[in-house]
C-alpha cells in the first residue's frame, strides 16, 4: 500500500482535496452564496479531480523511469515495486473513474458540455507523459494550468450554475477572486517547475527531456525564473495596495507569509548551482504555495 500511495504521489492528492475542501466550506459557505452542489455532489467533484491527478502522476512514473532512476533512484516504482502493466491498468481505471464522474456531475449541474473538461485533462495528462514534457517550457506551462484549474473547478462547478439575474453581481466577485487565487497559483506552480527542471538536469537530459536548463544552461535559466518571479511580486503587491491596506491582519499575513518568502527566493535564485540548494527552493516555492491557499480559508475572518 505504501508504495502505491508513493506512486501517486499522495501528499499532493491531500493538498488538492484540502484546497477543495477550504474553497468550498472556508470560502463560499461562510460568505452564504449561492452554491449547486451539496455534500455528495461535491464529494464526487473531489474525487473525480483527485483521480485524474492520480492518474496523471502514475502514467508520469511510467515514462519517466530512466529519468528518475538518476533524479531519483530511491522514489522509482515502476518495474521494481510494481509491474509497468498493473501501472497502466491503474492509470486507466482512474482515468475512467474520473472521466465517468466528470460527466455525472456535468449533467447534474445542467451543463453537459463541462464534461469535456475531464476528458481534455485526461487526455493531456497522457500527451504530457508520453510527448510533451519533451518541448521547452510547454511542459511546465501545462502543468501549472493544470494546479490552477483545481481552484477553478469547484467555482465551475458550484458557483457558476448558480448565478441569476438576482446574486449576478455576488456571484462574479466571488469568481473573479477565486480566479485571482488561480492564476497565483499557476505563477507559483511555474516557477516550481523551472526550479525541478534545474534540480533533475542530469537524469532529463539522458532522458532526453529539453527543459530550460538543458537549452539555455543553468545560470540563465536562474536568470529566467529571477524575471518571471517579478510576475507573482507584482501580483501580490498590487493585491495588498489595491484590498489590504487597511486591514492589519491581512496585511500582516501577506507580507510575511507570501511576500518575504517570495523575496527570499528572488535573492537566493540567482546563486543558486547545486541540487540540494535547488531543492530548497522548490520547497520554499510550494510552502508559499500552501500559505496561499490557507489565506483562503482565513478570508472571512483576515478579510472583512
Amino acid at each position: 500500500m505504501k508504495k502505491y500511495l508513493q506512486l501517486v504521489r499522495f501528499p499532493n492528492l491531500l493538498m488538492i482535496i484540502a484546497t477543495q475542501l477550504v474553497i468550498k466550506y472556508c470560502f463560499f459557505e461562510p460568505f452564504a452564496v449561492e452554491i449547486t452542489l451539496n455534500g455528495f455532489g461535491y464529494s464526487l467533484l473531489i474525487i473525480a479531480t483527485v483521480c485524474l491527478a492520480a492518474a496523471g502522476n502514475i502514467i508520469n512514473d511510467i515514462y519517466d523511469v530512466q529519468a528518475d532512476s538518476i533524479n531519483k533512484p530511491n522514489r522509482v516504482i515502476i518495474g521494481k515495486h510494481l509491474s509497468e502493466k498493473k501501472a497502466y491498468n491503474l492509470f486507466i481505471g482512474l482515468n475512467v473513474i474520473g472521466v465517468l464522474l466528470g460527466f455525472y456531475l456535468s449533467n447534474m449541474i445542467g451543463r453537459p458540455i463541462f464534461s469535456g473538461i475531464f476528458i481534455m485533462v485526461s487526455g493531456i495528462l497522457y500527451l504530457y507523459a508520453t510527448s510533451l514534457k519533451s518541448y521547452l517550457v510547454v511542459g511546465n506551462i501545462i502543468i501549472s494550468v493544470l494546479v490552477a484549474l483545481v481552484i477553478i473547478l469547484p467555482a465551475l462547478y458550484d458557483l457558476l450554475p448558480a448565478i441569476t439575474p438576482q446574486n449576478q453581481a455576488t456571484q462574479r466577485t466571488f469568481f473573479s477572486i477565486i480566479l485571482d487565487y488561480a492564476i497565483f497559483a499557476f505563477l507559483i506552480n511555474w516557477l516550481r517547475e523551472m526550479v525541478k527542471d534545474q534540480q533533475d538536469i542530469q537524469g532529463d537530459h539522458k532522458a532526453g527531456i529539453n527543459t530550460l536548463p538543458i537549452s539555455l544552461g543553468q545560470e540563465r535559466t536562474n536568470k529566467l525564473i529571477f524575471i518571471i518571479s517579478i510576475l507573482p511580486l507584482v501580483a501580490i503587491l498590487y493585491y495588498i495596495y489595491a484590498y489590504l491596506y487597511n486591514n492589519m491582519y491581512a496585511l500582516a499575513y501577506a507580507v510575511l507569509f507570501v511576500l518575504a518568502p517570495l523575496l527570499w527566493f528572488m535573492f537566493k535564485i540567482i546563486s543558486t548551482k547545486h541540487k540540494k540548494e535547488f531543492s530548497t527552493l522548490n520547497g520554499l516555492l510550494k510552502l508559499i504555495l500552501i500559505f496561499g491557499i490557507i489565506s483562503i480559508a482565513l478570508y472571512p475572518f483576515l478579510w472583512k
